[in-house]
């Protein structure tokens, strides 16, 4: 509050009114009445705190201002006041309410970490215990230096030349393309639209890698330019060998955009939420094709699969974890922002309830992506220590003292009971610095400005535009330029900055400073928060009257940045970042490179920096003078400022896309050694699901988030939202006409079920499907999947879906188009026991169908190809070795029992209380933990489980099922909608 001026001319028109003194004011409580008169004075230094809402409350002062009478202006006051008492009630409401979250959530944590370390410690002795412990120690110690600890890893190299590898990244939202990137057009396009795009260029130049594939979203809209609707764009061609030869026709880094959601319409970030499933299909397909097509160019007919899996923020990564599983590649995560970070600070603001901001950011839904993503990625990349321990920390899926435990038992070959979390290291983000020309410090160079400009009596040379833009605001051009370069924003701290600069005189009469705040045309037309910092700034330029020693451009390119760096340390000038806390910071890199030395806030990745490169000071950003006095010092010290620039030039190259993907290959390399070497299991090509029954595409829908139900409607996640408009567009198979027609085509002609589903179209004989050497599902184009999830009280499948689906198969079959090249598989929670017994009583033949998925998408049976001599199937052994990754059945299955019978979980008060499970033995298998749910009203929400499971490092899907009569645990790879992702062997 006491930053803004409206506010202390608000105080200052209180005490100018003749109310008594701040500091005779102090009593142990407020009496808002004095005499029976309101004293506003008193209230506002008293009670008011810092964080409430002013946007409306400053229109309010502004109307008081402008009220003459003065029992009208006391009243006005008095309701400001109130209003002012109301907004703080609640902002420390909302505060209690997340110290209550957080408290609780540091408990849960704890406890999990103790049952996981109790767990764990069973089958280790007392010496491998100390020795642990020591490891973790020694892990904590902290460096000294920013340095890259390859011990034990092959650092990558020339040497890797004929690895050909194939590297897939996915970066959805925002405008993506190669040149004249619109950075800052919104937010969605901004760093990691650059970085993405220069990772997949720099990643194509180096040894062994034959292909970078960019996947981003297909924008066809007329709202943006015409290239976002291309479906391929190439980034680099690939290098030529030793002989200078092309090494192949697809190799390079391309930009591949897929569509999905709206394909007439460009859609922040929040709205893609829905479409992600849509994405990974039509992704799939791509690798498929583009694999297949490598395998003809360089794998000898072979597939080339990825070699990694790479997804950038939340959206993309929830992508990367369906993909990785479906492929069986390593996945690796970049957070980029992370939205538990996000959302603590927007609580902390008192502005927003927890509902109101995930209405407005759908963070929820984010922060289970990201969480998701800790599931399956194996390596997770950082910026940052403090993005490690601060940021992720704050995570269910990640416990950095956990992670040491089960790293230290991974390296002694020990263990760790399906116990999982994903390897964190810190890789600064590459810097492209071919375009950087490094300016001599030569008496020749001191005075090449001055030429420039024509100061020495010559005519003034050419300049770049930019120059001429950021100059016209100076008196005196050639004093040392200030250069900060940022968003208009409140977190970026520019306010600070400038009344740093403004009221320090020795610093004004030394420098210039120029603010790059983006591109603007009306300050009026931007967003509230960005238009306050400008308007702002522009009340301060008047009030310390820095008029020819503040220029603040209205217009720049990004192709202008580089020369913006160039003139500032032409000058001799320094870069500033004073944000109020910077993830990382990689304008302090490039400013670097540019020669210019930096002052930069102590919080976050700058730390980081400044131990790389030793070029600068750091400073407290809500310091004021501490902020101005290093700024003095680095330009009023001309030796210091030499030294900085040569420690930056010298450091520099730690930065550099190189030395960035080597580092980066060197990672991946090492989690591929720790990711299942099994027979990859890759999804099938041309085939769809296009009809289901019911609720049974619940979990198709959006199984990256909610596995919790598989059919019936009533469940224990109260979360769970029914959207009959999404589940028939799932029903629809997503954007194809064709496929549609012939979905309705059928529907229509499915007659509703008989009163006797024992008697069929075909009597009381089906036609055999003969279980051949090569089956008829390898011919297949489509597959029709029907899904079962009828079931009564008791999770007893109702007989009367048996017509239901002799009337699919008869619908089909009379349409010759459809039934020559289409199949049947189907779809149910219910073991494969119970679903041979299920259609016996309709007396349709398990030959009927190419392909069972049962247990909940544990267990897939092909009747033409895995039988045993007796008849009897078998589930097809390359999945269920695929969905054995990260599968602790014993640990889940102690760990479960004691959460779902602890008396905390169950909000339970009696001793005497019997457990709401029983172990269901009839349908539990290997890869699928089926339990009897005896009392419902017991039951634990499928979050809060899953939320226990995964601080007690467990990966794995849970779910309620069979009309909320059992409760079912799979294997994270697992579920009905991935398995039809995942092609057999005998179609590969």
């Amino acid at each position: 509050m006491a930053v803004n001026e409206w506010i202390n001319g608000y105080l200052e028109a209180i005490l100018d009114s003749g109310a008594a003194s701040i500091e005779e004011q102090k009593p142990s409580s407020v009496n808002l009445r004095e005499g029976g008169h309101f004293n506003p004075t008193k209230y506002f230094v008293e009670e008011v705190v810092t964080g409430v809402d002013e946007t409306d409350l400053h229109r309010t002062w502004i109307k008081v201002v402008a009220t003459r009478n003065a029992r009208e202006r006391s009243s006005r006051l008095e309701n400001m006041c109130w209003r002012i008492w109301h907004l703080a009630r609640k902002k420390k409401q909302l505060e209690w309410e997340e110290f209550q979250r957080l408290t609780n959530r540091r408990w849960e944590r704890e406890q999990g970490r103790m049952d996981a370390t109790e767990d764990l410690s069973e089958d280790l002795s007392e010496g491998e215990k100390g020795d642990t412990v020591g490891e973790m120690i020694q892990s904590e110690a902290p460096m000294k230096k920013y340095q890259r600890n390859f011990s034990n890893l092959e650092v990558w190299s020339d040497d890797n030349k004929g690895k050909k590898l194939y590297i897939v990244l996915i970066s959805l939202h925002g405008l993506v393309r190669g040149d004249n990137m619109e950075l800052g057009r919104d937010s969605d396009t901004g760093g990691q639209v650059k970085y993405v795009v220069e990772l997949a260029r720099a990643l194509a130049t180096m040894p062994g890698v034959y292909r970078v594939d960019l996947f981003t979203r297909q924008v066809s809209s007329p709202d943006v330019d015409w290239s976002y609707g291309e479906p391929t764009e190439m980034l680099t061609p690939g290098p030529e060998d030793e002989e200078e030869n092309d090494v192949g026709e697809s190799s390079g880094a391309y930009i591949i955009r897929i569509p999905f959601g709206s394909r007439d319409k460009y859609l922040r970030k929040e709205l893609l939420w829905p479409h992600i499933q849509e994405f990974v299909d039509g992704a799939l397909s791509h690798i498929l094709n583009m694999s297949k097509v490598l395998g003809e160019q360089i794998g000898g007919g072979q597939p080339i699969w990825p070699y990694v899996i790479h997804g950038h923020y939340a959206d993309a990564g929830d992508s990367a974890a369906l993909l990785s599983g479906a492929l069986n590649v390593p996945m690796v995560l970049t957070g980029h922002s992370l939205g538990r970070n996000k959302l603590e600070q927007l609580l902390k603001q008192g502005r927003q309830s927890k509902e109101d901001i995930n209405s407005t950011y759908k963070i929820m839904r984010r922060i289970e992506a990201e969480e998701l993503s800790l599931d399956a990625a194996e390596l997770v990349i950082t910026s940052t220590k403090q993005e490690i321990e601060e940021q992720w920390g704050l995570y269910d899926g990640f416990d950095v003292k956990l992670e040491k435990v089960l790293r230290a038992r991974t390296r002694r070959g020990v263990s760790c009971h399906g116990r999982h979390m994903p390897r964190m290291v810190v890789i600064p983000p590459g810097m492209d610095f071919s375009n950087v020309v490094v300016q001599e410090d030569t008496p020749e160079a001191d005075g090449e400005l001055a030429a420039l400009f024509g100061a020495d009596g010559s005519s003034p040379r050419a300049v770049p535009p930019i120059w001429s833009e950021v100059m016209r605001f100076f008196t005196n051009p050639h004093k040392p330029m200030i250069l900060a370069l940022s968003r208009p924003d409140p977190k970026k701290n520019i306010t600070t900055l400038l009344k740093a600069f403004g009221e320090c005189r020795p610093l004004r009469d030394l420098a210039n400073l120029t603010l790059i705040m983006g591109n603007r045309d009306d300050i009026d037309e931007m967003s509230s928060g960005n238009a306050n910092v400008l308007t702002t700034v522009l009340k301060l330029i008047d009030k310390y009257d820095l008029y020819g020693i503040v220029a603040y451009p209205k217009h720049h390119k990004q192709s202008d940045v580089p020369e913006i760096y160039h003139l500032a340390a032409k000058t001799k000038g320094v870069f500033i970042n004073p944000a109020l806390v910077e993830p990382f910071g990689l304008t302090l890199i490039e400013a670097a490179a540019h020669g210019l030395p930096m002052v930069a806030t102590k919080n976050g990745g700058p730390v980081d920096i400044h131990r790389a490169l030793n070029n600068g000071l750091l400073v407290d950003p809500h310091d004021q003078q501490a902020i101005a006095d290093a700024l003095l010092k680095l330009v009023s010290e001309k030796n210091l400022w030499h030294e900085c620039r040569k420690n930056g030039w010298k450091n520099i190259h730690l930065f550099s896309w190189p030395e960035h993907c080597r580092t980066y290959l060197t990672r991946v390399a090492a989690c591929r050694m720790r990711h299942p070497q099994w027979k990859t299991d890759t999804p099938m090509d041309d085939m769809a699901a296009e009809e289901s029954l019911g609720d049974s595409l619940k979990d198709v829908q959006d199984m990256s988030l909610r596995l919790s139900v598989d059919g019936e409607k009533s469940s224990f996640n109260g979360s769970l939202e029914n959207d009959p408009a999404e589940l028939e567009k799932v029903a629809a198979v997503q954007g194809d006409p064709e496929v549609q027609d012939q979905v309705k085509r059928i529907l229509s002609k499915i007659k509703k079920p008989l009163s006797d589903p024992h008697k069929t179209e075909y009597g009381n004989k089906h036609p055999e499907n003969v279980a051949n050497k090569y089956p008829l599902l390898r011919r297949r184009r489509r597959l029709i999947v029907i899904a079962l999830d009828c079931y009564n009280c008791n999770g007893v499948a109702d007989s009367k879906m048996l017509q239901t689906v002799q009337e699919i198969f008869k619908a089909v079959r009379s349409d010759s188009q459809i039934s020559r090249f289409s199949g049947f598989a189907f779809s149910t929670a219910m073991p494969v026991s119970e679903t041979i017994d299920f259609l016996k009583l309709g007396r349709i033949q398990v030959t009927e169908f190419d392909a069972l998925i049962c247990s909940s998408g544990s267990e897939v049976y092909y009747p033409g190809v895995y039988r045993e001599d007796d008849g009897k199937l078998y589930p097809d052994p390359d999945y269920t070795s695929h969905i054995d990754y990260r599968w602790g059945c014993e640990g889940l299955k102690k760990t479960i029992w004691k959460l779902m019978n602890s008396q905390e979980s169950r909000g339970d008060k009696s001793h005497n209380s019997s457990s709401p499970i029983e172990e269901d033995v009839k349908s539990s298998i290997s890869h699928c933990i089926s339990y009897l749910m005896k009392d419902s009203s017991k039951a634990m929400r499928v979050d809060d489980l899953r939320q226990k499971l995964r601080m007690r490092g467990l990966r794995c899907h849970p779910m309620y099922c069979r009309n909320s009569t059992r409760m079912q645990i799979v294997p994270l790879l697992a579920s009905r909608s991935q398995a039809l992702r995942c092609r057999p062997p005998f179609l590969k």
